[in-house]
C-alpha cells in the first residue's frame, strides 16, 4: 500500500529544461549552426516542440493517479464525496417603502468568490430588531439593596425586604460571547427581541401603525443559534427519533387590550400570546429557522400606561437605557423555554435564511449517446453536491440509483422461472444512471442492467458542485449577491460550517483493506472503527469503540449493555477547547446519519464526547548545567501535555512524547493518572538532571497530591493548570485558585437597574 500512496512520476522535465537540453544538443548533431540565440527561426521550433513535449510529459504523468482511481472503481471502493457548508445569513432593508419583499428560495450571495444559495423562501420584513436579556447582578452591595427598595417600595410594597429584589441588567446579545445565554440564568427566563423602526422610518406614531399594518398577517423568519454543552446521539433498534422544535422553546408577543391599559391593581400583570411556529430544525440542537404568522397590527402594539419607575420589573420587557431605541420600539418577541426545560442560545435574529455553498450548473451538453454498453461521461465542474443532478437522455428524464446490477433490462424478458399464469413481479426501472459526485462521472447501463442511451441522443446535465472546505468561511464574509433586491443587503452573523473537500484517491487506498473486510456494515468493533472515520465532512482524532456498554445506565462497565455500542468519538480540532476536544451536536449528528444505515438493526448506538476529569499538575527540576532553564522547562511542559493528551500526538500536532505506549492513540480510557509515571515523563526529556517528587491533584485524589487520580467510563484528563518551575514544585494551592462563589438569592421580582450618569 505504501507503493500506491505514492505515484510516481515518469518524467518530471519542464519546459526550460527541455529547451536547454535541445540547445545543448546542437554543436553535437549540427555543428554548423553557430548562432542559435532567441531571434533565431530554429529556436522557435525548438521552444514549440518543447512546449509541446511538456503537454504530453503533463499527460503521461496523470497516467498513474487515473490508474490508481480505475483500480479503486473495479474494486468497488467509492471515495467520500466533498460536503457542501451550511449557514445563517440576515437580509435587511435599511430604506425604501415601508412594505414586506418577499423573496424567493435559490436566490445566490457570494462571500468573495464563494457562491451561497438560499434553501427556502421568506418574508423579508421592513423592520431592525434588537435582542436582549435580564443579566442579574452578581452580589450586589447591601447598600445598592437597601437603594432600589426603597426606590421600588412604592411598587412592591412598603414591607418588602430589599435582599429578596433581583437586580439585573439589560444586556444585548453578541456572538462574540461564546457561551451564549442560558434562559433558565437570565432574570426571568427569557429572551428578548426588540422589533423596531427602521430608523429612516422616523419615530413618529404613523411610522409605528404604518410599520404594524406592514407586519400585520406576514411570516417573520426567526434565526436560532444554540450552544451544545453537552452534545450527544443515539441510535435505538427503531431507528433516530427526533424532537419538535417548537414544542421546547415558546414564541409570545405582548397581549394588549384594545384600550392599550395593562390593568389596575393585582391585576396589573402582563400576559402574552404564543404565535404558531414551524421550525426547519430542533433550534436546541442545531441551528435553524423558525417561521412565526405574526398577528393583525392590534397583536403588535405595546401597552401605553407603564410608568417610568415599573418599565423592566417582574415579566415585563427589558427596560431599554437608549431612548431613540425606545421611540422606535414597535413590540417585543419574548422566547422561553417552557416548563423550566434548559435552552442557551448563541444567537437568534429576524428575517433569517438557511443557506447552502453551491454553484448551479443548468443545460450543460455531455457528449451524444453512443449505443454501447456501460457508456460513461464526465460532468465539467467537481465536487458534485449529492443529489443535485437531473439528467435528461433525448428529453426524458433519467434516475439515478447506487448499483446498476438492480436495474431491469432495456428489452422486458419474461421470468421463465414463474408458474404459467402466475403475477409478474414489477418491473425495475431502466432508465436509471449511476453518479460518482467525487469524479462527476455518470455511468449508464449495459443493456440486461439498465438502458443504453440511444446512438445520437442528446444528454444534458442540470446539477450543482460545491467549493469544499472553502466553504467554512467567518461571520461577516457573505456581503453581497447580484440576485438581491435593490437596496436589501446580506451578511451572516456566525461562521459557515460543515464544509468538507472529497476524499482524496491516497486516502482511499488506505481503506482498500479494511474496506474489503467489512464493506460498509459496521458489525465487530473494528468496523464502527473504520466506518466511522470515512464519515464525509468532519475530520475525526480518535474514535473508542466500547462494545456492551450503556453510558445512560448507571451504574454500569463494558460488557453489562448486552446489544449496545457506545462511540466515544474526539474531533482532530475544536477552536474553543484546543487541549479538551469536545464534539459539537452537527459532527456528532453527521457521523450518527452516516452510521445508520451501515449498522444491525438491532444494534443500539450510543455517541458521545468524553467526560473530562480537570487535573492541576506541579513538577520541580534542576537542569543540567549549561542548559537553558527556559527551554528545558518548556520541553518538560509539552511532554507532559502530549502524554496527558486525548488525541494521539500525530494528531494533535505534537511531537512531544511520540516514544510513549499512548502516543498513538491518547490516553486510555480507565487508565488512572500517575504521579511517578509523571515524574518519569518529565525525567526523559533531555537537559533534565532530576525531577522532584512530581504533585498531581484532581477529583478522587489526595489532598497532598501523591495519590492516582482514577478515571472510569467516558473520563479523560484534562490539564486545568500545569507548573514546571527549576527547584522545588510550587504548591498545589498556589495553582489551583480559590474555588468559586455561587451566589444564591430569593428572587420575588426582577428590578433593572439604572447605570450611573454624569
Amino acid at each position: 500500500m505504501s507503493a500506491l500512496a505514492s505515484a510516481p512520476v515518469l518524467d518530471s522535465r519542464t519546459y526550460q529544461e527541455l529547451v536547454d537540453e535541445a540547445l545543448a544538443r546542437i554543436p553535437i548533431h549540427n555543428p554548423e549552426w553557430t548562432n542559435f540565440n532567441e531571434s533565431d527561426p530554429g529556436v522557435t521550433l525548438l521552444e514549440l516542440f518543447a512546449f509541446l513535449t511538456e503537454c504530453l510529459l503533463y499527460r503521461a504523468n496523470q497516467i498513474p493517479e487515473r490508474n490508481r482511481l480505475a483500480f479503486l472503481s473495479l474494486l468497488g471502493i467509492p471515495l467520500s464525496p466533498a460536503a457542501a457548508a451550511q449557514g445563517i445569513v440576515t437580509l435587511s432593508n435599511a430604506s425604501g417603502q415601508l412594505q414586506t419583499i418577499t423573496l424567493d428560495s435559490n436566490l445566490e450571495v457570494l462571500s468573495g468568490q464563494v457562491p451561497f444559495r438560499t434553501e427556502m423562501g421568506m418574508d423579508l420584513l421592513p423592520i431592525e430588531w434588537q435582542a436582549y436579556y435580564k443579566q442579574p447582578m452578581a452580589s450586589p452591595s447591601s447598600q445598592l439593596l437597601d437603594y432600589y427598595g426603597a426606590l421600588y417600595a412604592s411598587y412592591t410594597g412598603p414591607a418588602v425586604d430589599p435582599t429578596t429584589l433581583q437586580l439585573y441588567e439589560t444586556t444585548m446579545l453578541s456572538t462574540s460571547q461564546t457561551s451564549g445565554v442560558d434562559l433558565t440564568a437570565t432574570a426571568d427566563g427569557a429572551l428578548w427581541i426588540a422589533l423596531l423602526l427602521r430608523a429612516s422610518d422616523g419615530t413618529s406614531d404613523q411610522a409605528l401603525a404604518s410599520a404594524r399594518a406592514a407586519l400585520a398577517g406576514q411570516t417573520m423568519s426567526l434565526g436560532i443559534v444554540p450552544v451544545q454543552d453537552d452534545p450527544d446521539a443515539t441510535l435505538s433498534p427503531l431507528g433516530r427519533s427526533v424532537e419538535d422544535a417548537t414544542a421546547r422553546l415558546d414564541y409570545q408577543l405582548p397581549q394588549v387590550p384594545a384600550s392599550g391599559s395593562l390593568g389596575s391593581g393585582s391585576a396589573r400583570v402582563p400576559n402574552y400570546v404564543s404565535l404558531d411556529a414551524e421550525a426547519t430544525t430542533n433550534v436546541l440542537d442545531e441551528p435553524g429557522i423558525v417561521q412565526l404568522t405574526l398577528p393583525d397590527a392590534s397583536g403588535l402594539a405595546l401597552w401605553t400606561d407603564i410608568d417610568p419607575l415599573e418599565a423592566g420589573t417582574g415579566a415585563l420587557p427589558p427596560a431599554l437605557e437608549d431612548t431613540n431605541l425606545a421611540a422606535r420600539l414597535i413590540t417585543w418577541l419574548r422566547i422561553t423555554a417552557p416548563n423550566g426545560g434548559d435552552a442557551t442560545l448563541l444567537w437568534a435574529g429576524v428575517n433569517a435564511v438557511s443557506v447552502t455553498q453551491q454553484s448551479l450548473v443548468a443545460g450543460e451538453l455531455l457528449p451524444n449517446g453512443t449505443g454501447s454498453p456501460d457508456q460513461t461521461v464526465q460532468l465539467a465542474n467537481t465536487p458534485v453536491v449529492p443529489g443535485t443532478v437531473t439528467l435528461q437522455v433525448a428529453g426524458a428524464t433519467w434516475s439515478e440509483v447506487t448499483d446498476l446490477y438492480v436495474a431491469g433490462p432495456e428489452v422486458p424478458v419474461p421470468d421463465v422461472r414463474l408458474p404459467p399464469g402466475a403475477a409478474s413481479p414489477p418491473p425495475a426501472a431502466t432508465t436509471v444512471y449511476t453518479l460518482d459526485p467525487t469524479s462527476g462521472i455518470v455511468t449508464f447501463g449495459d443493456g440486461m442492467h439498465g438502458t443504453r442511451p440511444a446512438q445520437g441522443a442528446a444528454i444534458i446535465a442540470n446539477y450543482a458542485y460545491g467549493a469544499g472546505s472553502d466553504g467554512n468561511v467567518g461571520p461577516a464574509s457573505i456581503s453581497s449577491g447580484s440576485a438581491l433586491p435593490a437596496g436589501v443587503k446580506v451578511t451572516n452573523p456566525i461562521r459557515t460550517w460543515g464544509g468538507a473537500d472529497a476524499e482524496s484517491v491516497s486516502d482511499g487506498e488506505t481503506e482498500i483493506p479494511r474496506y474489503l473486510q467489512y464493506r460498509d456494515r459496521a458489525v465487530s468493533a473494528d468496523d464502527f472503527e473504520a466506518v466511522v472515520k470515512r464519515t464525509p465532512g468532519i475530520s475525526i482524532g480518535r474514535v473508542d469503540v466500547i462494545s456492551a456498554f450503556n453510558p445512560e445506565l448507571s451504574p454500569n462497565a463494558p460488557g453489562d449493555g448486552a446489544g449496545a455500542v457506545t462511540l466515544m468519538l474526539i474531533p482532530t480540532v475544536d477552536p474553543n477547547n484546543p487541549n479538551a476536544p469536545q464534539p459539537d451536536q452537527p459532527f456528532l449528528d453527521a457521523v450518527c446519519n452516516y452510521i445508520d444505515p451501515r449498522r444491525l438493526v438491532t444494534t443500539e448506538v450510543f455517541l458521545r464526547g468524553p467526560t473530562y476529569v480537570p487535573i492541576w499538575v506541579s513538577v520541580g527540576f534542576t537542569a543540567v548545567a549549561g542548559v537553558s532553564i527556559a527551554t528545558v522547562t518548556a520541553a518538560v511542559k509539552a511532554a507532559l501535555m502530549a502524554f496527558l493528551s486525548p488525541l494521539p500526538t500525530s494528531s494533535n500536532g505534537s511531537s512531544s512524547g511520540s516514544s510513549y505506549p499512548n502516543s498513538g492513540t491518547g490516553w486510555p480510557r480507565q487508565k488512572s493518572v500517575q504521579q511517578l509515571e509523571l515524574q518519569a515523563v518529565a525525567s526523559r526529556v533531555d537537559g533534565v538532571d532530576l525531577v522532584q517528587p512530581v504533585l498531581v491533584w484532581g477529583q478522587g485524589g489526595s489532598t497532598d497530591g501523591t495519590s492516582p487520580i482514577p478515571m472510569s467510563g467516558l473520563e479523560l484528563p484534562q490539564v486545568a493548570a500545569i507548573s514546571v518551575v527549576s527547584g522545588d514544585p510550587v504548591p498545589l494551592s498556589q495553582i489551583q485558585g480559590g474555588p468559586p462563589t455561587t451566589t444564591v438569592s430569593t428572587t420575588v421580582v426582577p428590578v433593572p437597574v439604572i447605570p450611573d450618569t454624569c
